[in-house]
Order: structure tokens, then C-alpha cells, then sequence
């Protein structure tokens, strides 16, 4: 279930560039978010631990960026968190993965609620703005979204004809999964974080989708509470190893 999950995340989260180096994918985006660019190390490997590690550091080295791992349950090889921790690469951004079944779930679009399948520039314009995205970062996110293969939408929620929160639904194999939910500094704790994720899992439903999954920080506990009080499980954890 972890190497599943995983590979969805992956494609539901492009990267710009991808290296397959020996069960390792290796990605890059011009370093916006650690999801997509890191060492996601999912697959057996046959090669020499530290020479593999190295090489990994040598790319983003080379590309100017920090060196980040993503390590899961489904690591390989098993010890290489030990290892990247001797070598002095410090834990980073805990987070943890939860699941929820669909069927027995009532949920339905509610609210000023718009879905659109396709980016619009007020849809990034409003989540750049409730996220704080850096300018730099609003084209490398435009490139990440407009890049993601499986059938995806983005949803926003208004009240008054303004914009208050918004997310990212992404469906793949009878999965939907949640990213970018963010909602408005001064619209929080109203519920409407709520309304706009049963909207994204009302729009799965009516596409198939049987489960839902979303990656959730272990530091951000209003989140951890919305999602529980939606259904949503923890089916395992994760983390990063960043080179300092």
C-alpha cells in the first residue's frame, strides 16, 4: 500500500525533470517544494549505498539546490535513513499519510463552490496569494500543475465574490488525492476548509473514485483535526533527510 500511495503522489505532484537511477527517482523542479525535488528511493537497488548517495548529491549539487531524501516505510534499501542520518543529513517536515474510504461517506458539492479541470490564472493567482508564494515560485508552480497527467481539478470556494480558500483534487486508479488545500488567514477555523475538501471528495465520487489519500504535516494540528472529524485514517508516515 505505501509504494501505491506513493506512486500516485508522485504523479499527481509533477516534477519538471526525472532521473531513474537504479529503483531511485531522482526529481527536480527548480527546488519549489520537497516533493518535487528529492530522492524518492521506492525500488530494490543493486549498486553500492554510499556510491549512489553520492551521486545523488552530485546532481543537485550541481543544479544549485538542497539535497533531499524522502524516506518511507517502503524504503530501500531499509537502513538508508540510518545511514543519511550518520552522514549528517537532519530530519525534516514529518508528515503523515492518511487514507479514508469513499462509500460509506455522503458528501456533495456545497457552497459558492467553482471546479474547473483546467488551471486558470485566477485560480493560481488566489492560491499564490493564500499561500505566499514567492514570485520566483508562481512559474515553477504554473509548469508543476500544468504538467500533471491524470484527471485533475482545481477548486475554489468564494463567500461575498471573494475567493476564501481553495485546493487540488487529483484522480488516479479509483483514487482521489488532496493537495494544496489552503484557506484564507481570516476565514480560518469557520469550516470552510471542510466544505471545500467534501467538495473535492464529492467530485471523485462522481468520477469513481472509491478512496481518498492526502499528506498532512505532523506540526499543522487544525488540519489533523479537520481531516479526522472528515474520515480520513493515518496509514503511515513519512519524512525527509535534508544535507544541511
Amino acid at each position: 500500500m505505501t509504494t501505491f500511495i506513493e506512486e500516485l503522489s508522485l504523479n499527481a505532484w509533477a516534477s519538471l525533470q526525472t532521473v531513474m537511477y537504479d529503483g531511485w527517482i531522482i526529481r527536480f523542479a527548480g527546488g519549489y517544494t520537497k516533493r518535487a525535488n528529492s530522492v524518492n528511493p521506492l525500488y530494490p537497488s543493486t549498486l553500492d549505498l554510499g556510491e549512489k548517495i553520492h551521486f545523488c548529491e552530485s546532481m543537485y549539487q550541481d543544479k544549485k539546490l538542497p539535497v533531499v531524501f524522502k524516506i518511507t516505510p517502503a524504503v530501500y534499501p531499509a537502513n538508508l535513513d540510518e545511514e543519511l542520518s550518520a552522514n549528517g543529513y537532519q530530519k525534516d517536515s514529518a508528515t503523515s499519510v492518511q487514507v479514508m474510504e469513499l462509500d460509506p461517506v455522503n458528501v456533495q458539492v456545497t457552497g459558492q463552490i467553482c471546479l474547473q479541470e483546467d488551471l486558470s490564472d485566477e485560480w493560481l493567482e488566489d492560491f499564490c496569494r493564500m499561500s505566499a508564494v514567492s514570485e520566483p515560485n508562481r512559474e515553477t508552480l504554473r509548469q508543476i500543475l500544468t504538467t500533471i497527467v491524470p484527471r485533475h481539478c482545481f477548486v475554489s470556494l468564494q463567500s461575498d465574490g471573494k475567493v476564501i480558500a481553495c485546493g487540488l483534487g487529483v484522480l488516479q486508479s479509483a483514487h482521489i488525492g488532496l493537495f494544496d488545500i489552503v484557506t484564507d488567514s481570516t476565514f480560518r477555523r469557520r469550516g470552510y476548509g471542510q466544505q471545500l475538501v467534501e467538495s473535492i471528495l464529492a467530485w471523485g465520487k462522481q468520477n469513481k473514485a472509491e478512496k481518498a489519500y492526502l499528506q498532512v504535516m505532523l506540526n499543522n494540528p487544525p488540519a489533523l483535526h479537520l481531516y479526522e472529524k472528515i474520515g480520513f485514517r493515518e496509514k503511515y508516515q513519512y519524512w525527509y533527510r535534508v544535507k544541511p
